[in-house]
């Protein structure tokens, strides 16, 4: 594999802040002094890929000495590298910058910022919702997901790996990433399988949501079916022809084969493109990640043409100022920055991994991060610029019903007349006699009535945008267009979480003899089969559960103890110095203040704030009743809610659990050599020089003039100091 000279040099251009004459003439004398090993053996092969990395070189950076591995003076222009025995083949790597970038916009843009965000922004004060989303954004999103490609970068492993190396009391860490992703992956691939399913579908002369079908009767006649007619064609078509739902979750009562036949293909299809790893997924992503984008300009310009395209995106941005004063509007902009971003599950950490050692991981978090939330924004334009249209034609259509009935009843003079309530006498000139009829019913005709009823999440993909690509001349084209736009967002998210699961296995050497595609093969496999558990009249509210269960409280957990990690026994200031080695400059005094401060306690607050409003709200699912046409709250049965106790407690109770057999010596993952960091041919690189320590960090981080750090409540310090 690549020498990190040759790795520099293809970078210095880009990545680095010294004048270019002076990269290549450091980079010509680096050259000289890196070298790859292969079989023990120094080889200068000449032709490199992007990101790989060298193992025979001990780990170097600020505040650790070790001599474990024999290394080379960074001063020295000889070849005097050996391999230690023991040292696992070369890292993976990214082929290209983009193909990285492209990946990791792909894993955290995701179905969320089309079908969860603009539904947050109407519903929690439009215009108003963008400052909380914001603020938490700043000091949450940004610095953890900094965090987070910052470490799997520096420390060259997987979650498990990175976490068990800052210190093996934290190793469960990654564990519990590991588990969150499995069991957020075994759901999430439900959501591509009902894209598939209404793909398919859309190319159908008609398309099958677009009226009620027709129940016949014996004689021959038929009428619309009544479940249809109550509801309407798209709820009809989602909730009985796709997911052939039951009323209840205890009484699944069918099987949906066309459902497990999706499933089965989005498994081979998100096998196929992960079955070489990065090197495979990394392909696709061009693809994945590119397409979404494509298609929202596409429905942008359409929208935009729309009737009530405006009334949409009045709706979406008017500011309700009073709602910034509600707490839950808060946590729910930073519950939707957390999971949007697609932070503690570990799939970033891996990601990042893949890069060299001196890629700009700063620039990487705020580009990708913005990307995300600007993404956000511009999905809430299309969708609202839609849904406008939707209400408009609504609206329109029970204004023209509304007079027909008037006009049936009154006459052409019904504009002049006050109506009185329904069922009430009014008396009318009909052809110049004076009549009494009582007054009809009306229907409502509300355009903001219509404009609030959005749904977030499968309610606004499968049944009012669908009701709206309705209305569209050439319906089935747009429909072709939303679901492969839909199925694009959803597999590269899918690429990260289940790369989260792998790296981990491959890092704990649970298989070690397993070839990397036959490992992702059989993990597939298994997810497969489990996930056949979504695929029956009762599937529904089993994802439900898993949706909302299984990653939200696990993930809060683990992101709170990675920022503890990193604050209080990594230690921010030797943090800091890794990424000043690996960018060239230091990282601001804000984001280590959000590190150690603001981004716990953000945390903190929503994993408190939600567990308030799970015991004030209570849990329960929405049940499809087809006499109804309509669903119906009913609460969990107790067999739901141990299920849920078993998907959190079996995620983050690794955390404890590792730290206590470590406590008793008790090894689960063993110790391992650390990966590749040449500090010093960095530090000669950057042309950094040792530098004294401010008196805002001691202020703020209690850090001693020697470099190392203490705790910061009162007195703490000077105990230290003197110990």
């Amino acid at each position: 594999m690549a020498n990190t000279a040759h790795l520099m040099r293809r970078q210095s251009s880009r990545d680095l802040y010294a004048q270019r004459s002076l990269d290549r003439m450091e980079m010509k004398e680096l050259r000289g002094r890196l070298v790859t090993m292969e079989n023990g053996h120094p080889s200068h092969r000449t032709h490199v890929m992007y990101g790989a990395t060298n193992e025979a070189f001990e780990d170097t950076s600020p505040n650790r000495q070790s001599s474990e591995t024999p290394t080379s003076k960074a001063s020295s222009g000889e070849d005097r590298v050996v391999k230690p025995e023991g040292v696992e083949c070369e890292r993976e790597s990214w082929d290209s910058k983009l193909t990285f970038l492209l990946a990791t916009v792909g894993y955290a843009v995701g179905l969320g910022n089309v079908w969860r965000f603009p539904y947050l922004a109407q519903k929690n004060g439009g215009g108003a919702f963008l400052i909380p989303y914001f603020v938490m954004l700043a000091i949450e999103g940004i610095p953890i997901f900094y965090l987070e490609l910052a470490i799997g970068q520096r420390l060259r492993k997987g979650a498990i790996g990175v976490w068990h190396q800052v210190s093996p009391y934290l190793a469960g860490i990654g564990i519990s990433s590991a588990v969150v992703s499995f069991n957020v992956a075994l759901y999430y691939n439900s959501i591509i399988a009902w894209c598939l399913f209404y793909f398919a579908q859309s190319f159908q002369a008609e398309l099958p949501w677009s009226e009620c079908p027709k129940k016949y009767f014996s004689n021959g006649s038929y009428v619309p079916e009544p479940e249809c007619a109550a509801s309407s064609p798209t709820q009809y078509f989602w909730y009985r022809t796709t997911l052939q739902i039951s009323e209840d979750i205890n009484y699944p009562e069918t099987f949906n084969y066309k459902i497990a036949l999706a499933l089965v293909i989005a498994w081979i299809l998100v096998y196929l493109c992960m079955i070489k790893g990065i090197a495979s997924s990394g392909k696709v992503v061009y693809i994945t990640a590119t397409f979404p984008y494509i298609v929202l300009v596409i429905f942008f310009f359409r929208g935009i043409t729309l009737k009530g395209m405006s009334d949409g995106l009045i709706h979406l941005f008017t500011p309700k100022w009073h709602t910034i004063l509600d707490p839950v509007v808060w946590l729910e902009a930073g519950t939707q920055i957390f999971f949007s971003l697609g932070l503690a599950f570990g799939g970033l950490i891996a990601f990042s991994s893949y890069n060299p050692v001196d890629n700009n991981c700063y620039r990487d978090a705020i580009m990708v991060s913005m990307t995300n939330c600007l993404t956000s924004m511009f999905a809430g334009i299309v969708v609202f610029s839609i849904i406008g249209f939707k209400a408009t034609m609504v609206y329109e259509k029970c204004l023209s019903m509304r007079n027909e009935t008037l006009l049936e009843v009154f006459g052409s003079s019904y504009r002049s007349i006050v109506f009185p309530e329904e069922g009430q006498p009014v008396t009318v000139d009909v052809n110049g006699n004076l009549t009494t009829v009582l007054m009809p019913h009306l229907p409502e005709c509300d355009l903001q009535k219509e404009l609030d009823n959005t749904a977030s999440g499968t309610g606004l993909a499968f049944i009012i945008f669908t009701e709206a690509i309705n209305q569209f001349p050439g319906a089935q084209f747009w429909s072709v267009l939303f679901f492969l736009m839909l199925f694009t967002l959803g597999i590269d998210s899918q690429f990260g979480t289940l790369e989260g699961v792998v790296t981990s296995i491959v890092d704990m050497k649970l298989f070690p003899n397993l070839r990397k595609e036959y490992l992702t093969g059989g993990l597939c496999l298994v997810c497969c089969l489990l996930s056949m558990g979504f695929a029956h009249g009762a599937g529904s509210y089993i994802f439900l559960l898993f949706d909302m269960y299984s990653g939200n409280f696990p993930l809060l957990i683990i992101a709170f103890c990675e920022c503890i990690g990193i604050a209080y026994v990594y230690g921010v200031k030797r943090f800091a110095d890794d990424i000043e080695l690996m960018t060239g400059r230091r990282p601001g005094i804000y984001w280590l203040i959000c590190w150690k401060y603001l981004s716990p306690l953000a945390m903190l607050c929503i994993l408190i704030s939600s567990f308030a409003e799970l015991a004030v709200e209570g849990a329960g699912y929405d049940a499809w009743i087809a006499s109804e046409g309509d669903t119906v709250r009913k609460p969990w049965p107790v067999w739901a809610v141990l299920l849920v106790l078993v998907l959190v407690l079996a995620s983050v109770l690794w955390i404890p659990a590792l730290a206590i057999c470590r406590y008793f010596g008790i090894p689960i993952i063993e110790d391992e050599e650390r990966a590749w960091f040449p500090a010093d041919d960095l530090r000669d690189f950057h042309g950094i020089e040792p530098r004294p320590v401010s008196r805002v960090e001691t202020l703020l981080f209690c850090t001693r003039p020697d470099g190392s750090e203490g705790c910061c409540w009162p007195g703490c310090c000077e105990t230290d100091d003197e110990e």
